[in-house]
C-alpha cells in the first residue's frame, strides 16, 4: 500500500512495452575472400561504432533504431565489415515528460542490444570467422556524449 493507505493502481505504474523489433537492413562482406580465412600473422583491427536514433509513430509509441557498424583489418586486408540496423517499436505509458527521451534513448537501445549482438556474432562466424561478441555498451553514456554534442553545435551556431 501507499504512505496514504491507498492502493497502488497498477494502471498509474511507468510501463515500458517492446511492441515489435526487427533488422531494417543488415550487410556483412568478406570482401578479401579467401585470402582472409587464411592464418593471419598478426590479430586484426576491429573498429565498431554505434549509433542510436529514434522517431515517434503515435503518442507513447516510438521506434528506435540501434545502428551498428564494424569492420576487422589487418595491414594488408580487409577481413570483414559489416552494418546491422535494427529497431524496436517501444510502448512508453506513464513516463515523465521530462524523463522520456532518456527511456527512449537509453533503456530501448539496451532492451535490443543483445539481439543485435547475436545477429552480428552469426554473421561473423558465419563469415568464416571466429563470432565477433560485440562488448556491453554504455547507452546512458553515449546519451550524455550526445547532448553535449548537440549542446556544443547549439553554441557555436
Amino acid at each position: 500500500m501507499a504512505e496514504n493507505g491507498a492502493a497502488l493502481n497498477p494502471d498509474n505504474l511507468p510501463q515500458l512495452n517492446v511492441l515489435a523489433q526487427y533488422i531494417k537492413d543488415f550487410s556483412f562482406e568478406n570482401p578479401s575472400a579467401p585470402a582472409s580465412l587464411a592464418p593471419q600473422e598478426t590479430g586484426p583491427n576491429i573498429n565498431i561504432q554505434v549509433n542510436v536514433n529514434a522517431k515517434q509513430l503515435n503518442p507513447g509509441e516510438f521506434e528506435v533504431n540501434l545502428v551498428l557498424e564494424g569492420s576487422a583489418k589487418t595491414p594488408d586486408l580487409t577481413l570483414f565489415k559489416f552494418e546491422l540496423d535494427y529497431a524496436g517499436i517501444f510502448r512508453l505509458k506513464n513516463i515523465p515528460e521530462n524523463e522520456l527521451h532518456p527511456v527512449v534513448m537509453i533503456e530501448c537501445p539496451r532492451l535490443i542490444f543483445p539481439f543485435a549482438r547475436q545477429i552480428v556474432a552469426d554473421a561473423v562466424r558465419n563469415g568464416g570467422f571466429p563470432p565477433l561478441f560485440i562488448d556491453p555498451i554504455d547507452f546512458a553514456a553515449l546519451f550524455r556524449q550526445k547532448i553535449e554534442e548537440m549542446q556544443k553545435s547549439a553554441v557555436i551556431t
